[in-house]
């Protein structure tokens, strides 16, 4: 098996990691707020063995210079453009996919659709999930709290191979820089939905993070060319524990041969 390279694109002021796997339609991964592109690997071994040209790309460092949701987008632009790729899917989990809403937002014409794998709200969420948010970002990596990562990813996981896989994807790095480009970011600007795109919303039925009931509330606001799609028995982070279930719905949906 060949080994997936990661790569870095370099610019003044930022060094934006990416791997770039497969042949094919593109479909871009952006991961959720604190987390490496690593995480995003079983799902995108799946789609790339079905034919699919996956490219997951991560957060740019902090610096000195404010960021905000559009420098994020413009991140993954620069990225293909480094790559040669003028349009493609665009997707991302949580935070992820507020990056990807915004680049369709900003670049009209390069985005294919949207693919949201959990929609992030707007709205806070309720205690005992934000605590075991904080909890698992947190833990030292051998310490892992077993109520903390059971939250994210729901019932019936191994819960020992989940946490190796998250703490070894926690990017703690970039979490402020993130919350700092969505605070200075006016929610309209990447909450809402390109004109005239088609949108996947795939949600976990369990997700107390980017709740289910989010992403019926976004396939409203485009019923026409919005679907949204629940995973039974999958949390917060089932693009990592549901990876089979997730890409058979990107494939089913997209349906290229």
């Amino acid at each position: 098996m060949t080994e997936i390279q990661r790569q870095s694109f370099d610019a003044p002021g930022r060094a934006i990691p990416f791997i770039d796997e497969g042949e094919g339609p593109a479909l871009v991964l952006v991961p959720a707020q604190g987390l490496d592109i690593a995480y995003l690997g079983g799902l995108a071994s799946i789609l790339e063995e079905e034919g699919f040209r996956i490219i997951r790309i991560g957060s740019r460092r902090p610096g000195d210079a404010p960021v905000t949701m559009h420098d994020l987008a413009q991140d993954v632009a620069d990225v293909l453009d480094s790559l040669e790729v003028t349009a493609a899917w665009i997707g991302g989990h949580a935070f992820g996919g507020a990056v990807a809403r915004t680049f369709a937002l900003d670049f009209p014409g390069r985005a294919l659709g949207v693919l949201i794998l959990g929609v992030e709200g707007t709205r806070p969420v309720d205690d005992d999930a934000a605590r075991a948010v904080q909890v698992a970002f947190s833990a030292p990596v051998d310490t892992d709290d077993r109520d903390a990562i059971s939250v994210l990813v729901g019932e019936g996981i191994d819960l020992d191979a989940a946490w190796s896989v998250f703490a070894g994807s926690r990017d703690h790095a970039v979490e402020e820089l993130q919350s700092a480009a969505l605070a200075s970011t006016p929610v309209a600007e990447w909450a809402s939905l390109a004109q005239n795109l088609p949108i996947l919303i795939i949600q976990g039925a369990d997700d107390r993070i980017t709740v289910p009931t989010a992403g019926d509330d976004l396939q409203a606001t485009a019923p026409d060319r919005a679907s949204v799609v629940r995973l039974p028995g999958a949390g917060h982070l089932f693009p990592m524990t549901h990876p089979g279930e997730t890409a058979f719905q990107i494939e089913d949906y997209l349906g290229w041969d």
